[in-house]
C-alpha cells in the first residue's frame, strides 16, 4: 500500500543528481574580467585579437585565469579587481593606442562565472543575474519621433512621385513641408485625377485640395491613426536593432524594453564602465543607398579644383578614397531583407542582396534609368557616414541582385554583408538618463536575498519538525529538494534572477510547505477517526491531493497572468513563481511520500507514526488522548 516501485526511487535519485549538478555553478560566484569586442562593424574580433590580448597582459606581469574567444568577443578572467584594472589599461593601449575618440575595439570591465571546466563541459551554467544583483549600467533613451515622422514623409514623397509617373499623371513638382507632402498642378482635371488615385492608394495620408487658377495644390498629412502606427513601428525597429547590436557584443542577458510611447530602457548587467556602455549602445547604424555623382563638377571637387556641387556630399570609401554622392536617398536599410556573401558568374566575390516589394519597385525604376552609373551604399555609424561599396549598375535590378567590387576579397564580401544586415534605426535616439549600479551594491543585495531565503527556510523547517515530528522532518527535506529543483531548472533555462525573483523563491517556500501541512493534517484526521497508521498515510496523501491541485492551479493561473501581461521585474517574479509552483507539487507530494514510504512502508505491522500529538474531538481541551497508540507523539 505504502511502497514505491524501484523505478520511482530511481527517477527521484536522478532528479536529485541533476538538481545538484545544475545548481552547483551558482555557488561559485563571479570573477572580475575584461571583455574586448569590436567598436566598428567593419572590424572583426578573431583569434589574432585574442593573441594580442594575451601578449598585452603578459607584458604588465598579470596572470589571467584564462583568455577565451567566444560569441564574437575576447574575455580574460582574473583573480581580483586590481589585476583586472591593470590588464584593462594595458589591453586598451595595445589595441587602440592613443585613440580615444574613435577606438577600434571596446575594452570593458565585466564579470564571468568561476565555475570549473567540468561543469561547463556538462553545459551546467549559473543563472544570469539582473542589474540589481550583478551591477551594471542602466540607460533611459528618448526616441526622436519627429524624425520618424519626417522620414515617413520623405519616403511618401518619393513613393508619390513614382506612383504618379506610373499613371502618367503630370505634376508641377513635389515637395515636403514639415511632415506634409505638397504636390503642385497646372490644371484642375489632373489634380482631380491625382486626388482620386492618392486617396485610393495612400489611405495613411489625408489629402486636401487647395489653391486656384494655375497654382493648384494637393496637401497630404498623416492621419492620427497612421502617426501612432509610424511611432510604434519606429520604436519596435529601434529595439530590434539595439538587440542585434548588443547581442553581437556578448553582453549576458541585456534588457531592452519599451517604456511609454517614445522611450526605451537599456540595461547591461555586468558592465561597470559607463563610457564603454555608451559606445556599445551607440553603435546603431543607418544604411542608405544613393547615386554617385560622376559629373565634371564632382571630378573637379575630388581633384580639389572646385567646390562640392549643390545637392551632393563628400564621403570616403573603405580604402580612404574620397567620393561625391548625391543627397537624395534612393533606398534605406528599412527595405533590405537580407544580405549574404557569395560569388558572381565570373567566380568573383560578391554580396547578394534581397529587398522588399517597395524596394524592388524603386530599384527597378532607378536602375533602368542609371545603367552604367554607380550607386553608393553608405553606412552611417555614430553620425559618420562611410561608403561600404559603390558598384556600377550593369542592368535593370529587381528584388534580388548582387554587388561586386573590382578588388573585393571573399572576406571583404563577408564583412560587407554583415554591415548591410546590421539593421538601421527608424529614428535617432539620445540618452536622457544613465545610472550605474556597482558590483558591491549588487553583492549586498545578493547576500540579503540569500539570508532572507535561508532564514525563512530554517524557520519553516524548525516549526515543521517541532509540530509534526518525523513527518515534519520529511516535509523539511522535501522543501529542500524543492528549492534545489527550482534553482536547477532556472539555471538550465538560463533565466535572469533579480530581487523580485528572490522574493518569488521565498514565497514559493511558504506555498510549498502548505501542501505538506495539508497532507500531515489529513493523515492526523484519518488517525483521529481510528484508521490504522498505514491506511491513514495512504488515505492522507490520496485525499489531500485534490485540494493541493486545486490551490496550486488557481495560483498558477494568477502567475501566468503576471507572465503574460507583466514586464520587467514583474515578469521576472512571475517566471520564478510559476516554476516554483510546478516543482513544489513534485516535491511536496511525490518526494515527501517517497521518504514516508521508505521510512514506514517496509513495516508490515505499524502501530504508530511520529506526526505530533493527535487530539480526539471528545477529548478534554488541553489533554492529549492517551488511548490512541496509533497516533502517539514521539
Amino acid at each position: 500500500m505504502n511502497r514505491y516501485p524501484l523505478w520511482k526511487y530511481a527517477l527521484l535519485v536522478v532528479a536529485l543528481l541533476v538538481g545538484l549538478i545544475y545548481t552547483l555553478p551558482n555557488l561559485f560566484g563571479e570573477a572580475p574580467a575584461v571583455q574586448v569586442s569590436s567598436a566598428k562593424v567593419t572590424v572583426k574580433v578573431d583569434d589574432a585579437v585574442r593573441q594580442r590580448v594575451e601578449q598585452a597582459i603578459q607584458q604588465v606581469g598579470v596572470t589571467p585565469d584564462f583568455v577565451h574567444l567566444e560569441a564574437g568577443s575576447v574575455r580574460a578572467r582574473f583573480h581580483d579587481t586590481d589585476a583586472q584594472i591593470k590588464a584593462k589599461d594595458a589591453i586598451a593601449k595595445a589595441l587602440n593606442g592613443n585613440e580615444t575618440s574613435d577606438p577600434t575595439f571596446i575594452v570593458a570591465l565585466n564579470l564571468v562565472s568561476r565555475s570549473p571546466d567540468w561543469l561547463t563541459a556538462l553545459h551546467a551554467f549559473p543563472m544570469y543575474l539582473g542589474l540589481d544583483l550583478r551591477g551594471g549600467v542602466h540607460f533611459l533613451m528618448q526616441v526622436d519621433m519627429k524624425a520618424a515622422l519626417t522620414k515617413k514623409a520623405e519616403s511618401m514623397a518619393s513613393d508619390v512621385r513614382t506612383m504618379l509617373r506610373d499613371k502618367n499623371i503630370r505634376h508641377a513638382g513635389i515637395t515636403r513641408e514639415g511632415n506634409d507632402v505638397a504636390i503642385n498642378f497646372r490644371d484642375e482635371a489632373t489634380r482631380t485625377q491625382a486626388l482620386n488615385l492618392l486617396r485610393e492608394q495612400v489611405p495613411d495620408f489625408a489629402w486636401t485640395a487647395t489653391g486656384a487658377g494655375t497654382e493648384l495644390r494637393l496637401s497630404g498629412s498623416l492621419t492620427p491613426k497612421a502617426e501612432i502606427a509610424v511611432q510604434d513601428a519606429a520604436i519596435k525597429q529601434n529595439i530590434t536593432t539595439l538587440h542585434n547590436r548588443v547581442n553581437e557584443l556578448g553582453v549576458a542577458e541585456p534588457v531592452i524594453l519599451q517604456q511609454g510611447r517614445d522611450r526605451v530602457v537599456v540595461q547591461l548587467p555586468g558592465v561597470q564602465d559607463t563610457a564603454k556602455a555608451k559606445d556599445i549602445i551607440g553603435r546603431t547604424a543607418t544604411l542608405e543607398l544613393r547615386m554617385v555623382d560622376d559629373s565634371a563638377e564632382a571630378q573637379a571637387a575630388l581633384a580639389g579644383t572646385g567646390p562640392v556641387p549643390f545637392g551632393t556630399e563628400r564621403f570616403t570609401e573603405r580604402d580612404g578614397a574620397p567620393i561625391i554622392v548625391k543627397r537624395q536617398v534612393v533606398l534605406t536599410g528599412d527595405n533590405l531583407n537580407d544580405a549574404q556573401p557569395g560569388f558572381d558568374e565570373n567566380h568573383q566575390p560578391s554580396v547578394n542582396l534581397k529587398v522588399d516589394a517597395k524596394g524592388a519597385r524603386i530599384m527597378k525604376d532607378v536602375s533602368r534609368e542609371s545603367i552604367g552609373k554607380r550607386m553608393a551604399i553608405i553606412l552611417f555609424e555614430k553620425g559618420k557616414g562611410q561608403v561600404v561599396t559603390a558598384p556600377v549598375i550593369r542592368g535593370e535590378l529587381g528584388n534580388s541582385f548582387s554587388i561586386t567590387g573590382g578588388n573585393m576579397s571573399a572576406q571583404e564580401a563577408s564583412d560587407s554583408a554583415l554591415l548591410l544586415r546590421a539593421g538601421s534605426l527608424a529614428a535617432p535616439m539620445e540618452i536622457i538618463e544613465e545610472r550605474t549600479i556597482g558590483p558591491s551594491l549588487g553583492k549586498d543585495n545578493i547576500d540579503k536575498g540569500i539570508a532572507s531565503v535561508t532564514w525563512g527556510f530554517v524557520a519553516v523547517a524548525i516549526f515543521m519538525c517541532l509540530y509534526y515530528m518525523m513527518f515534519g522532518v520529511f516535509s523539511a527535506v522535501a522543501l529542500g529538494f524543492n528549492l534545489l529543483l527550482l534553482l536547477a531548472v532556472l539555471s538550465m533555462l538560463q533565466a535572469t534572477l533579480s530581487l523580485p525573483g528572490i522574493a518569488a523563491i521565498a514565497l514559493v517556500l511558504g506555498m510549498a510547505i502548505d501542501a505538506n501541512v495539508l497532507i500531515n493534517e489529513r493523515v492526523r484526521e484519518e488517525l483521529r477517526a481510528g484508521m490504522a497508521p498505514q491506511q491513514a498515510i495512504h488515505a492522507g496523501y490520496e485525499r489531500a491531493w485534490a485540494t493541493i491541485l486545486d490551490s496550486n492551479v488557481t495560483t498558477l493561473i494568477a502567475g501566468l497572468a503576471l507572465l503574460a501581461f507583466g514586464s520587467g521585474p514583474i515578469k521576472g517574479f512571475a517566471v520564478v513563481h510559476c516554476l516554483g509552483i510546478i516543482t513544489s507539487m513534485i516535491s511536496s507530494v511525490m518526494f515527501s511520500r517517497a521518504l514516508v514510504n521508505l521510512w514506514y512502508g517496509r513495516r508490515k505491522r505499524l502501530k504508530s507514526v511520529s506526526i505530533g500529538t493527535v487530539w480526539k474531538p471528545d477529548a478534554t481541551p488541553g489533554t492529549p488522548d492517551g488511548d490512541a497508540p496509533a497516533a502517539e507523539a514521539r
